[in-house]
């Protein structure tokens, strides 16, 4: 009999916890086991990471959630992701953090052998998640445990599913022919990704916009939590499997109903900070060594891991920028050090830049350097 309770609660658990972390999931009945496990199997990717021991012993884990920019306007390429969420999950403390990364943040990533800096959303169009998660945890010195993977056409549906979601927009606004007015809304699926996708007549562009998806996720979230009737749930699940990938496995999702499901109801927002930076012709977001180390701190005090000082490629660049201040200068200078995208004419080209008199220099030194006597900088690892 004691089974029985069981099996009626974890399925439930399961996909509320899904939507805690990337708009997704639902509650099952006892009955809808089998489904919920046949989603689990279609919507899983193998990982060369496993993590499932944390999940076991209970300790704090952190999921990079991706909203890749297809399936939506007629798109069905690879695409970038350009919502991209580090969510930290502690059952001890019972809190969840979100953590929003702006699209254009300058970020080194390796794939196939190829090492280069880019826009950080650039880095699943190189190499997929894999590249996506190591991109961010070099970034931020914050292991990134599990990854979850939603289309932009996924999200209409899955707002839908539950029914529509309420939101505060803070201002009016157009997009792809749909208009969100000033104030509070409940909003259908067309009208929510509208709402989440916007950026160029926000004020605050991707910033405001990370802010209204992040509405989004708690939104839905809540409306999970609520859910009732067998068709929701199935609705909810058809849209998973056809929109959704992560390297959690079923068993994963078993341990995060069992233990986690506390943190779903306490939950916080922060945004990694950028100035803005011109790079090869290229528009980027500059996080300072300043902002980095903050937004570490926060997530690794969440995971119960000892803050510790940044030391990347990026803080080492940020370094060899003394001038830059994102303001009256926003010439941003990489060296050489790796090869970038011209995103105007989308060819890779030479890092040595346009903006500056100093030439590049090999260095296999490994040391911060300053432009010599006669005006060379070597190149920082």
């Amino acid at each position: 009999m004691l089974h029985k309770k069981k099996m009626k609660r974890w399925p439930k658990i399961l996909l509320t916890l899904l939507g805690l972390i990337l708009i997704i999931g639902g509650s099952m009945a006892a009955y809808a086991y089998h489904q919920t496990k046949q989603t689990a199997s279609k919507i899983y990717q193998a990982s060369d990471q496993n993590a499932a021991t944390k999940i076991k012993n209970q300790k704090p884990l952190s999921i990079l959630l991706l909203g890749v920019d297809t399936g939506a306007d007629g798109r069905t390429d690879k695409g970038r992701s350009d919502t991209i969420i580090v969510a930290t999950i502690n059952p001890t403390t019972k809190k969840t953090t979100f953590v929003s990364i702006p699209r254009d943040t300058m970020a080194e990533m390796t794939a196939k052998g190829k090492t280069s800096v880019q826009k950080i959303n650039s880095a699943y169009e190189i190499g997929g998640a894999k590249t996506a998660k190591k991109a961010v945890s070099n970034l931020l010195n914050v292991p990134i445990n599990y990854y979850l993977t939603l289309n932009m056409g996924g999200l209409a549906k899955i707002v839908d599913a539950v029914g529509g979601v309420t939101v505060t927009s803070n201002l009016t606004f157009t997009f792809n022919k749909t208009k969100i007015k000033k104030g509070t809304h409940h909003l259908d699926g067309k009208h929510a990704l509208a709402f989440a996708r916007m950026r160029y007549d926000d004020p605050k562009g991707d910033y405001g916009r990370q802010l209204r998806q992040q509405q989004v996720i708690k939104a839905v979230t809540k409306k999970l939590l609520s859910l009732n009737g067998v068709a929701n749930y199935q609705k909810i699940l058809n849209v998973v499997q056809k929109n959704l990938k992560t390297d959690l496995s079923f068993s994963d999702m078993k341990g995060l109903a069992t233990n986690y499901r506390a943190a779903v109801k306490h939950m916080t927002s922060d945004q990694l900070q950028g100035k803005n930076a011109n790079i090869n012709g290229s528009s980027y977001q500059i996080a300072t060594t300043k902002e980095l180390n903050r937004i570490s701190k926060k997530l690794r005090t969440q995971l119960n891991l000892t803050p510790t000082k940044i030391s990347n490629r990026e803080t080492r660049l940020n370094k060899a920028n003394p001038d830059f201040d994102g303001i009256t200068a926003t010439n941003y200078i990489i060296y050489g050090a790796d090869s970038t995208v011209n995103y105007a004419t989308g060819t890779y080209q030479n890092n040595q830049s346009t903006y500056s008199n100093h030439h590049y220099q090999p260095s296999n030194s490994g040391q911060d350097q300053q432009p010599n006597d006669n005006n060379t900088f070597n190149m920082p690892n």
